[in-house]
């Protein structure tokens, strides 16, 4: 059997190798008797959690201003990117009409080139014109400018 001895503050200590089995509703008492541990955490967080659950009105009209700026501008983001797309579709649409244009103008160039005989309009032009080639002298040169074409203002001098 084990001895049991008086501590201070009115405990009692039990010495020995056997502890005594507890009836059920006896580990209900304890447990009602102490009061529900919490876990231990800092003043800091213990605060934050207050004042998180504390919600007054210019909190909750803040936070509705809030929610409501970050809705208008994803509103207008959507709205811009739907643009840009548009914007980009219409600019592929028009170099594609460009490219087509290029294309069908080349084309014409190629055609009329073909279509004229060099070879007859000499011909024409010295048989029946009496046309003849510039000599050396006759021919003189002009540098350009700022511009790629010419503006003749007056009449080209004689000499």
């Amino acid at each position: 059997m084990a001895a049991r001895r008086k501590a201070p503050l009115g405990h009692e200590y039990v010495y020995g190798n056997a502890a005594r089995v507890m009836e059920p509703a006896e580990k209900e008492k304890r447990q009602k008797q102490r009061p529900a541990r919490r876990k231990v955490v800092s003043y800091t967080v213990w605060r934050n959690q207050e004042k998180a659950l504390h919600m007054n009105l210019p909190y909750v009209i803040m936070l509705t201003l809030a929610v409501f700026c970050v809705l208008v501008i994803c509103v207008n983001y959507l709205h811009i990117q739907s643009d840009i797309s548009t914007r980009l579709a219409n600019i592929e649409k028009l170099e594609k009409g460009v490219e087509q244009l290029k294309a069908e103008n080349d084309a014409l160039e190629t055609r009329i080139n073909t279509s004229i005989d060099l070879d007859y309009i000499y011909k024409v032009a010295t048989e029946e014109l009496g046309m003849v080639y510039a000599n050396r002298n006759q021919v003189r040169l002009y540098d350009k400018t700022e511009s790629e074409y010419v503006r003749q203002y007056e009449d080209i001098p004689k000499e």
